[in-house]
């Protein structure tokens, strides 16, 4: 096999490897013209002139902690990489490279060139899920890096490696799976040191119509070394215990991208952890595998040697895992900060249509075990599954208007992703797409259409919202550190962090100015019962705002 020598520059010896969420991560547009415009910068009510309050933005919110006022929203600066990213720049430092990781978020901005001109870019596929959003990012390494060699890896191009090769001639070669040992056979291929046709797992392009793949091998997850960085230090670590999943969720192709389920004992996973935080300083781990509390003998396991390493950590889990108090106290006392749980739906309908594997009943009975308990937690919802009727919906929006406690993310179902496997349910659920360039623009099936979708979405966060005090939407959030106010209780966060939201939200909830700027003292009146008052320095109009 031959790569084509006009693209590649063996001299060359500079990695660019983009690799990050796809653009479709990006803040809702519910906040569409709300304070929490321009990163919470906008007025809430510009119109009404020199009026007190007038001016007030979220960002001139204040704490009080140790005699000091603080911002109430602090910016991140700068995000916790992505696993992917991990993953390869444990694989790359290995290497006599050089590399650059560039977050494929500035891909989809176009804010931040590379530093190097690179002779390969690696791509990862693993958020991106179309057709089009893959054509933006090649597009983009075209325009700038047209003599490199283009190398794709990830959940997208393990799914889709064929297509791929016949619709992008720019595409060399695709890493199909596993890459730790691909990808240092690959490199040492490409500077001659060894026979391309020998490293596992890759698909080659050998002319413009034609590849050929070698062969497919799995590590050993549990005798393979797991991400290492010398001795840098790093507060936060995602981790991943597993590769596949035991499920079959028709909404997800994960599995299907790493057929083969596998997964790192107990004893590895606390070993890593401790060598993570004694030699690289980690306090938290994020454990990013699809559901880290399966096996259940695994979980027991680590039940025993989690509480003796010292860091917190957050997974993701089923519902059904959580079965009593029992679980929510192990689960505590091993250092357990956070859980994520994919209720998707309260319809049973729907989580059947879902092959979801998990009840109603467990989704509530998890709910209410962690609801003031000693574990964070958050929850997603889907609306418009293929099937879905607004009847069937209904039961979860009444859950999370009237029962729910805590964090939630609520989305309208995603037509997006090409590879899932409620395509083959296409035809019996009468599921078409306008416009598969555009698909959740034009989209309806045998439940409901993309328009009924959305317009249930906005009620039932309009709802919530208003009416529900301790189920707070978790989205603009994300842009900021949490807790907001670092030395309060859990549930008077949840509590601060709904009131902003109200607030935030006034411009679009009252549009009549002076009942708007009634209802901002009011709600202004009750943070300040949790110690947040407005910056001293915050202007209403041309004067000053109101404490």
């Amino acid at each position: 096999m031959a790569v084509k020598s006009s693209r590649l520059s063996v001299a060359n010896r500079n990695i660019l490897v983009l690799s990050g969420e796809g653009p479709y991560f990006k803040n809702s547009s519910y906040y569409d013209g709300t304070m929490f415009d321009g990163g919470a910068t906008k007025p809430l009510a510009p119109e009404a002139g020199d009026l007190p309050l007038a001016g007030l933005r979220l960002v001139d919110l204040r704490y009080r902690e140790n005699g000091e006022h603080k911002p109430l929203l602090r910016p991140k600066r700068g995000a916790i990489p992505h696993l992917t990213s991990y993953t390869l720049e444990s694989i790359l430092l290995q290497q006599d490279w050089s590399f650059e990781l560039l977050d494929l978020l500035h891909v989809w901005d176009g804010d931040q060139e590379p530093r190097t001109s690179p002779g390969v870019v690696f791509l990862s596929t693993t958020f991106i899920c179309d057709r089009r959003t893959l054509t933006r990012a090649i597009d983009w390494v075209d325009e700038r890096f047209a003599g490199s060699l283009l190398v794709l890896g990830g959940q997208y191009s393990n799914l889709k490696y064929d297509t791929i090769m016949r619709e992008f001639p720019a595409v060399d070669i695709v890493v199909r799976g596993d890459g730790e040992d691909a990808i240092p056979l690959l490199l040492s291929a490409l500077e001659g040191r060894g026979d391309l046709a020998a490293v596992p797992n890759l698909v080659v392009r050998t002319g413009t119509d034609t590849w050929k793949l070698t062969e497919h091998r799995y590590i050993d997850l549990d005798e393979h070394p797991s991400p290492r960085f010398g001795t840098e230090q790093r507060a936060v670590i995602p981790y991943e215990s597993m590769r596949g999943c035991p499920f079959r969720c028709k909404f997800c192709s994960f599995p299907f991208a790493s057929p083969k389920w596998r997964y790192k004992s107990a004893r590895k996973i606390a070993d890593d952890w401790a060598r993570y935080h004694e030699v690289n300083g980690a306090r938290h781990i994020r454990a990013m595998d699809s559901t880290f509390t399966v096996p259940p003998k695994r979980l027991t396991e680590l039940m025993e040697l989690l509480p003796s390493v010292n860091v917190t950590w957050e997974a993701y889990t089923r519902a059904n895992v959580l079965r009593n108090e029992a679980v929510i106290e192990s689960l505590a006392q091993a250092n357990c900060a956070t859980l994520s749980i994919g209720f998707e739906s309260m319809s049973p309908k729907t989580l059947t249509l879902m092959n979801k594997q998990v009840r109603a009943e467990h989704n509530r009975r998890a709910h209410d075990l962690l609801s003031d308990g000693p574990i964070k937690y958050r929850t997603s919802f889907m609306v418009g599954y293929p099937g879905e009727s607004p009847d069937d919906y209904e039961l979860t929006h009444q859950f999370l208007l009237k029962e729910y406690t805590g964090h939630f993310m609520l989305s309208v179902f995603s037509m997006t992703d090409e590879t899932m496997p409620v395509w083959a349910d296409a035809d019996e659920l009468q599921l078409v797409v306008d416009d598969f360039d555009n698909p959740d623009d034009g989209w309806r099936h045998i439940g409901m259409d993309h328009l009924t979708a959305r317009r249930l979405h906005t009620r039932t966060l309009d709802e919530v919202r208003l009416s529900n005090d301790r189920g707070v939407l978790l989205l603009w959030q994300t842009d900021y550190h949490t807790p907001m106010l670092p030395s309060q209780t859990l549930r008077t966060n949840l509590w601060a962090e709904k009131l902003v939201e109200r607030l935030g939200m006034l411009p679009r909830d009252v549009p009549d100015v002076p009942r708007r700027l009634e209802a901002a003292r009011d709600l202004l009146a009750s943070l300040g019962e949790l110690g947040v008052a407005v910056a001293e320095t915050a202007v209403a109009g041309r004067g000053r705002a109101q404490r």
